[in-house]
């Protein structure tokens, strides 16, 4: 099957384990960058990471770099990994976009995993050697795999009682085919994630360029995160714009410390829930609404409330 990016949001009939191929740039994605709340110094090392792979790898040596064209981002879950890589394919496409056009391959990797002897091993190594070796011939690609420890398990922990061999051959061949399309294909670069990174095999991280871990937000990053939410709401309810300034929103964003920026997203929703009023009308929520549900969240935090 000949692979062509497409710009639209969901694609048909692609190779198994592709979910979505795009073209980029994608405003969509550009919007995703500028959503995560991160360091600017630990964004700008991500791209920078990124761009050279793109500049490097096809005129140097591997034997003087040994680049893999591999990016690791980890992190506790909610801290935006996943819509960081997609926005940093983005923002790799738009730094050469009078050169060359870039496409977004995304990785589903539980629909190469099978009980079936063979079968799992046979996936991976057909997406790696075919699908996603074809699709770098249409142009420079950038492929999100998330979820890599699905892919790349860490053998040394695996019993072979409890997990079939198959598993352990699965991951021989994500190393394989890493190297090779290291080797032969310099104008692709994998971004992958994991909430995992201890269950993800030594070798596959050892192939990384770069491992980044993307951190909980701190106060200032916090505070960020629930103005933009309440300067996006105030589009739509101008009252709740209002509260951007009040005492008890900066209280709250203390209290959000230790809260993903999903979190903290959802908990402006449970504030707007946390009345009949308020669910029939947002405008009516109260910097004391935000402030208790921060606190809920906080102390459910780590698990259900007990």
């Amino acid at each position: 099957m000949k692979i062509v990016p497409s710009a639209q949001a969901s694609n048909v009939n692609l190779p198994k384990g592709i979910s979505r191929i795009r073209s980029l740039p994608d405003p969509s994605l550009g919007e995703l960058w500028d959503s995560i709340v991160l360091d600017d110094a630990l964004k700008s090392k991500l791209l920078n990471q990124a761009v050279l792979n793109f500049t490097l790898r096809p005129k140097v040596s591997r034997s003087v770099i040994p680049l893999h064209g591999v990016i690791f981002l980890v992190g506790l879950p909610g801290t935006g990994k996943t819509s960081l890589a997609r926005g940093l394919a983005n923002r790799v496409a738009v730094s050469f976009k009078n050169r060359a056009s870039f496409q977004l391959l995304e990785i589903e990797p539980h629909m190469l995993t099978s009980s079936a002897m063979g079968k799992t091993q046979r996936a991976v190594s057909e997406l790696f050697s075919q699908s996603i070796a074809e699709a770098v011939a249409n142009g420079p690609t950038i492929v999100l795999l998330d979820e890599v420890e699905t892919l790349a398990a860490d053998r040394s922990k695996m019993s072979l009682e409890a997990n079939p061999v198959d598993i352990h051959r699965a991951t021989d061949a994500v190393l394989v085919q890493l190297d090779a399309l290291a080797e032969q294909h310099p104008n692709l670069l994998f971004v992958a994630t994991s909430n995992f990174p201890q269950a993800v095999d030594s070798a596959f991280i050892s192939r990384c360029d770069l491992v980044l871990e993307v951190p909980l937000p701190g106060e200032s990053a916090c505070a960020r995160i629930l103005d933009e939410c309440l300067l996006g709401l105030g589009k739509t309810y101008p009252a709740i714009s209002k509260l951007r300034t009040s005492p008890q929103v900066a209280e709250c964003a203390r209290e959000c410390v230790g809260l993903d920026g999903r979190t903290i997203r959802k908990m402006v929703a449970n504030a707007l829930a946390s009345t009949s009023q308020t669910a029939m009308n947002p405008e009516s929520v109260t910097a004391h609404n935000l402030l208790e549900a921060a606190r809920a969240a906080k102390a459910n935090r780590g698990g259900l409330p007990k």
